[in-house]
């Protein structure tokens, strides 16, 4: 409820608020329908994150959307300093900084987790690079993209982020507007090991669109080539023989087209 509660703090209001229970078994939905009667509650079965966010857009009759995790909190300017910011830029993506909670005590990003607006094609490509508990973006671009990609189980926002930054600059604001809290036991980076796989994927998909620059083309390789490397170490390490040759190859393959 946390969330909710950040949601209703707002210095400037949010025009509608959509909640998406994706399955839930527990008291969650009764406490929604108690506190906030005003909240369009949606039930679907369990789907996944990305079909309760896609689920969540086409419900909203908005013209941009701001995405809020359930277990993560908007500080109380985040949309009015967002608003303001996306008005003067014109562009379709705004996102903020943000502080991290583990177990409930702050913690100091890496400064490969340090944020970036404008052209982050690049940056966005080793690894998730935009939160989406801070985004505000146009709902038009977000459908015409497809929205997140519901085959992937996790990096789901890595793989849209990825779509977006490859033809649009985003707007960025350079101010801690979000608090987002991990360490708990159901967070999905703790379910899968080696995540460079839907990575990976996401690159791969991309680069078979064939709309990428000459330069964006280079990064990617090189990108891929890293990581499928890694990800081959991985899995040779854990004897998973298959997994080993596959992401060899890859590595092998994205490596000549990098030098080729």
């Amino acid at each position: 409820m946390r969330a909710l509660k950040s949601v209703y703090s707002q210095t400037l209001a949010a025009a509608e608020v959509i909640v998406i229970d994706d399955g839930s078994d527990n008291d969650t939905t009764a406490l929604v329908e108690t506190q906030y009667p005003q909240v369009k509650l949606i039930r679907q079965a369990h789907s996944g994150v990305s079909a309760a966010r896609n689920n969540g857009v086409n419900h909203a009759n908005g013209d941009w959307i701001a995405f809020l995790d359930s277990d993560d909190e908007w500080l109380p300017k985040k949309l009015e300093c967002q608003v303001k910011q996306l008005n003067q830029s014109n562009q379709l993506l705004c996102h903020t900084n943000e502080i991290w909670m583990r177990n409930e005590v702050r913690v100091n990003p890496h400064n490969k987790h340090r944020k970036h607006g404008g052209d982050i094609f690049k940056y966005c490509l080793p690894l998730c690079a935009i939160s989406p508990s801070s985004v505000i973006i146009e709902k038009e671009l977000f459908q015409h993209l497809g929205g997140f990609d519901e085959s992937l189980p996790a990096c789901e926002d890595y793989d849209l982020w990825l779509r977006i930054t490859a033809h649009h600059h985003v707007s960025y604001i350079d101010e801690p507007l979000l608090i987002k809290y991990g360490g708990h036991d159901d967070q999905l980076s703790r379910k899968y090991w080696g995540m460079d796989r839907f990575r990976i994927y996401a690159m791969e998909k991309l680069y078979q669109q064939g709309r990428l620059s000459s330069e964006q083309i280079q990064l990617l390789l090189a990108e891929l080539v890293k990581k499928c490397t890694i990800f081959a170490k991985g899995a040779h390490k854990r004897g998973q023989t298959d997994a080993y040759q596959t992401y060899s190859e890859k590595a092998l393959k994205y490596q000549s087209l990098l030098t080729g």
